[in-house]
């Protein structure tokens, strides 16, 4: 609410070397972004953003806004929709399109800035499913996936599709049931496999931590030390630049926690030591 009330850092950067925009106002939601980059270590600046829509875009926008000032590209483009809905203290989940917009704006404007044609969430040549929303099929597979959606109901909630007259309901729910039965598939070769022991778990989570994340928090002057494990719970103590900043938490999970489980195992948990 507060950043609906007094969203920070409207408007437009004149000189902005990277822009950003994405959705339709004949859809109902627009955003466009604007990014100040530094072109030598490419950290972000200053970033203002225009927004035409609901309560929920221009909080996300606004939170968007604030999460990035200061990160370098990279970890900006860590950031993920539901990063932004943490943000701001959780969005109903039939607003969670607005937080997946944002996301949409600032991989359009790293692309801007990188001179590059912004292909992944227009998806040009990806037949359009929903014609109230101009929703591609493509766009409905990516959140399905990304956000591990498991209802028609749901993908609305992530991308509007289906939200207006209804007639392509049947065709999200061919797509929703193919990409289900794929990753049921897939979790039943998974789980065919031998599970690890825990000396071979926490001897695959120091290689991670070694090899991936602590060369990427030393980048930026901090570090990570695993302290210990337990079960699925990961004990780390961060220091250097990462002791003291106030997104420790926001690197712990999603950065530190989603490497873990991308590399070792989708259950761990990491929880930092003070």
């Amino acid at each position: 609410l507060d950043h609906f009330t007094n969203p920070r850092n409207v408007g437009e950067i004149h000189d902005a070397n990277a822009v950003g925009e994405v959705g339709s106002l004949a859809c109902g939601d627009a955003l466009k972004l604007f990014l100040k980059i530094d072109p030598k270590n490419e950290v972000i600046l200053d970033a203002k953003f225009k927004t035409f829509g609901c309560a929920s875009a221009i909080a996300s926008s606004s939170a968007l806004t604030e999460m990035i000032k200061g990160r370098t590209l990279s970890e900006a483009q860590k950031i993920s929709n539901f990063d932004i809905a943490l943000f701001l203290g959780g969005l109903p989940e039939q607003k969670m399109h607005c937080s997946v917009m944002g996301r949409e704006a600032l991989e359009a404007a790293v692309a801007n800035f990188r001179g590059l044609p912004f292909e992944k969430q227009d998806h040009e040549d990806s037949p359009v499913v929903c014609n109230c929303f101009g929703v591609t099929e493509a766009k409905i597979r990516q959140n399905i996936k990304e956000n591990e959606l498991t209802s028609v109901e749901k993908v609305t909630y992530y991308t509007k599709a289906g939200g207006g007259c209804g007639g392509c309901v049947p065709k999200i729910q061919e797509i929703l049931a193919e990409i289900l039965d794929e990753q049921a598939t897939t979790q039943r070769r998974i789980s065919e496999k031998p599970k690890m022991t825990n000396i071979q778990r926490i001897a695959a989570i120091q290689k991670v931590v070694s090899d991936y994340i602590a060369p990427a928090l030393a980048s930026d002057g901090g570090n990570i030390e695993l302290i210990d494990v337990e079960g699925t719970k990961v004990f780390v103590k961060l220091s250097g630049t990462c002791k003291n900043c106030t997104s420790s938490q926001f690197t712990l999970k999603s950065f530190v926690q989603e490497k873990l489980r991308e590399y070792v195992s989708k259950d761990l948990v990491v929880i930092e030591e003070k």
